[in-house]
């Protein structure tokens, strides 16, 4: 066996927790299950980092003790985690020329969530293809218009880096880390401790529901939003919103897209999966698994039958195109 493999985290003030202890967590319980089944493995050597001596406050006040980032001696995977404070990060000259020396030493580059802005800033990320947070993912788009920004995957490869979606997907990049580095055994017993999917199904669409979105500042367009989420089904042409607004439908569109982010017509269509989503969650699907005990998806899994010539389904299609 030769050296351990050592993972850094650097962090900043304003973290986000999760981002850095979930992934800890996983190379925890990759040592742990290494230790049983692989002993001659390469383990886990973690370390959290600053680019200032002494703890660290995370968003939720929870204090983190790091070590400077120049005492770090090897580098094998940078991972630097996100939070609100990562905007603010990535324009802190030390904590950007801390990711930049340590990126340009390690083996492989992980950000997770919005520590992707400050990857960026350090240019680690130049070129690539990334994700972050989806509520994000404009933001990084427009500062850093070089990237190639991608805001459904919960994670992507692009070579020697990695980068995430917000909060939990750090945990399934950090389940993607191990699989590569030692395979899906190892990898699915992290998984199924943690209580995990190896690859969780889906994207990070199924999470950004309107619900979530931000208002809008001016009147005049939360009164739209509201108009629709009101009544999704209703006759919500952008220009009959427009009108009902009292605006013109070429200045609504236009701010109503640079205040919410999405166009009238796409904030429509959200709103209205969302709402059948709800129905069908509060009706039919949980009807259905009360009664068979499993929901109508997977009992479609279990129990359909295939047209005779149909190809099989290949469930992680997604996850091999985004990840």
């Amino acid at each position: 066996m030769t050296g351990p493999h050592h993972v850094v985290f650097l962090v900043y003030p304003g973290i986000q927790g999760l981002d850095l202890v979930g992934p800890l967590e996983v190379f925890a319980g990759a040592n742990t299950a290494l230790a049983e089944l692989a002993p001659h493995r390469r383990r886990y050597d973690t370390v959290v980092t600053s680019a200032r001596q002494g703890p660290v406050e995370t968003e939720s006040h929870l204090s983190i003790n790091t070590e400077p980032w120049g005492d770090v001696a090897h580098v094998d995977t940078l991972v630097i985690p996100g939070g609100f404070a990562a905007p603010t990060a990535a324009d802190d000259a030390e904590v950007v020329d801390a990711a930049r020396l340590l990126g340009d030493r390690a083996d492989r580059v992980v950000t997770v969530c919005t520590g992707a802005f400050v990857a960026a800033a350090a240019g680690l990320l130049d070129g690539r293809r990334v994700c972050t947070h989806w509520a994000r993912a404009g933001a990084l788009r427009r500062r850093f218009p070089s990237l190639d920004v991608d805001p459904e995957p919960i994670f992507i490869r692009d070579d020697d880096v990695w980068t995430s979606a917000g909060v939990t997907a750090g945990i399934d990049l950090a389940l993607a880390l191990v699989e590569d580095d030692h395979g899906a055994e190892i990898a699915q017993i992290v998984a199924r401790w943690l209580v995990m999917f190896l690859r969780r199904p889906g994207g990070q669409t199924q999470f950004a529901t309107p619900v979530w979105s931000g208002r809008a500042e001016f009147e005049p367009l939360r009164a739209a939003q509201e108009l629709i989420e009101v009544d999704p089904g209703a006759d919500h042409r952008v220009g009959l919103l427009a009108e009902q607004v009292g605006m013109s439908e070429r200045h609504f569109t236009r701010r109503f897209t640079a205040e919410v982010g999405i166009t009238p017509a796409q904030y429509v269509a959200a709103v209205r999966v969302e709402a059948a989503r709800r129905e069908l969650e509060a009706t039919a699907r949980r009807t259905f698994a009360r009664r068979i005990g499993v929901s109508p998806d997977e009992y479609r899994r279990r129990f359909r039958t295939r047209a005779p010539g149909a190809p099989a389904s290949t469930s992680h299609d997604h996850e091999r195109t985004s990840a």
